[in-house]
């Protein structure tokens, strides 16, 4: 029996760390980080037939976008190979979504543009570090972080980069040298000399968008892929949508593991001279319109890639560059948002402005595009949090309602609004602090509430609260403060006060917290 005993008292002392261990090594948790065990033990023959149609069709649209967006980032086009297979292999183990695919995309290839100076070693330098801090991203699980890069900012980004890249492009189309990379340079330079435009070239360039926008069309009516379509329609419908789509996917996926096989995607492109990757907005609507069921299609779009690698290598010398650009700017062009201006205008006028910070900004430096759209849109966030509205109601008792959470930024103007609505007229007036929507409260709001009753105290008037949440509720009285009364409803708080006699102030009561509350507190 002693030994018994010991036993159970070791098994408690030593359960929550066990708990833990068990914990990140249970099923559930080998599972999160290996998403491939989730789908892979019920994977069928019907879904090898639609993955290999799926990944036949990206890997067709990864070979020459590859190709193109190595231009974009000033390397050799082969570099746009090496980048585009390794990620359809760690994505296969790692990927928490069945459409997304990993590779070399437009706008990633213009940031990379700015830091390589079309040296290839400090490329593959870069995926590495880039790789390197998103895997400790991952493991640190700070995807949350990407929350706070609002959509204006976003869009802002996207819209100003599809616009750097496309006219980028416009040198290559027309077939004009030695045009310089900044972009207000650029626009100078391809306008002052639009004479030399090589006939040639421009006539290519025009007839492969043509063909794109041909294509276009045709995708727009046809009918949904489905799976008992036969396999040439199926294969045919992938490639209309492999050469024309740059279009997005709304697919929620896990941000912390999406890190984790982005970052071990870069890691390990750097030992076969990728530069770094992301997820791609045109493959992956190609993937999910293909008909994909899980991440075993980019095996056969990394083989694919693989293969033109070995065997077309020689071939890429003689790739007109009008012909990419073509692919590039038809690439691009839907990342073009210009219904997110209205959208805004109508919904939230403020969101214009991080919006066309991003935007304006982005053409002479994408970096301080983006950060100076993130510091402003912080910026309204910290604003709307120091300053939030307040509803207010009129009538023989005031009441005052914060409309959202109370922080301590935004203690001195709920102060500054309570003494002019009730202390500083004449008469003082009593007050009801209706707190339904404050969730929580820190120190300094609690310094604050505590001052406010003491200026309501001197001036022999009430300052009451009504609808506070249990935790609220609970900092406030262990804050202990004094003249301190709640009510669970608006209406026993004015009848409460209006007991007082009509002409005279409102005296104060020490009946703070029902007695059913105090239980729950205590419970």
């Amino acid at each position: 029996m002693p030994s018994s005993v010991t036993a159970l008292g070791q098994a408690r002392s030593s359960g929550p760390g066990m708990a833990s261990s068990a914990c990140c090594c249970s099923p559930a948790a080998v599972q999160r980080r290996l998403p491939i065990l989730a789908w892979l033990p019920n994977y069928s023959l019907q879904w090898l037939k639609m993955d290999f149609i799926a990944g036949l069709s990206v890997g067709l649209t990864a070979i020459p976008q590859a190709l193109a967006y190595a231009e974009v980032a000033g390397l050799p086009p082969q570099y746009g190979l090496y980048s585009a297979f390794v990620g359809c292999f760690v994505y296969f183990f790692l990927g928490t979504s069945r459409d997304v695919t990993l590779g070399p995309t437009a706008i990633m290839s213009l940031l990379v543009s700015f830091y390589t100076f079309h040296e290839p070693a400090y490329a593959v330098l870069l995926a590495f570090l880039s790789g390197c801090i998103q895997l400790a991203m991952g493991v640190l699980h700070l995807g949350f972080l990407l929350d706070f890069i609002s959509c204006p900012v976003i869009k802002g980004f996207t819209s100003a980069a599809t616009v750097t890249i496309g006219f980028g492009q416009i040198k290559n189309l027309l077939g004009l040298q030695n045009i310089p990379r900044q972009f207000f340079l650029q626009v100078y330079h391809t306008f002052l000399r639009i004479a030399e435009t090589r006939v040639g070239d421009a006539v290519l360039g025009l007839v492969c968008m043509l063909l794109l926008l041909v294509l276009k069309l045709m995708r727009d009516h046809m009918p949904p892929v489905h799976p008992e379509m036969p396999l040439g329609v199926r294969l045919s419908h992938g490639l209309v949508w492999s050469a024309t789509t740059a279009s997005q996917n709304n697919y929620r996926v896990d941000a912390n593991q999406e890190l984790l096989a982005i970052g071990l995607t870069n890691v390990l492109g750097s030992f076969v001279s990728s530069y770094p990757v992301t997820g791609s907005f045109g493959r992956t609507a190609v993937n999910s319109q293909s008909g994909v069921c899980t991440p075993a299609g980019g095996l056969v779009t990394g083989v694919l890639v693989l293969l033109s690698l070995d065997y077309l290598t020689s071939l890429f010398y003689y790739i007109p560059k009008s012909a990419l650009a073509a692919i590039i700017i038809m690439a691009v062009a839907p990342l073009f948002d210009t219904k997110i201006f209205r959208t805004l205008w109508r919904v939230k006028r403020l969101d214009l402005l991080p919006l066309c910070v991003t935007f304006l900004l982005c053409f002479w430096e994408v970096q301080y595009g983006i950060l100076a759209g993130a510091l402003v849109s912080l910026l309204m966030l910290l604003h709307s949090a120091a300053r939030p509205e307040t509803k207010v109601s009129e009538g023989p008792v005031l009441v005052l309602q914060p409309a959202s959470g109370l922080s301590f930024p935004a203690m001195e103007a709920l102060r500054e609004e309570i003494l002019s609505r009730a202390l500083e007229v004449s008469p003082p007036r009593c007050l009801v602090l209706e707190c339904t929507h404050v969730c929580s409260i820190d120190y300094t709001v609690v310094l604050g509430l505590g001052e406010l009753l003491q200026d309501f105290q001197k001036q022999d008037v009430a300052l009451v609260f009504v609808g506070l949440q249990v935790p609220v509720l609970r900092v406030l009285l262990s804050a202990d403060l004094k003249g301190f009364q709640y009510f669970s409803t608006l209406e026993e708080a004015e009848k409460h006060l209006r007991q007082e006699p009509g002409a005279q102030p409102c005296n104060i009561r020490e009946d703070a917290v029902p007695d059913h509350k105090v239980a729950l507190l205590e419970a």
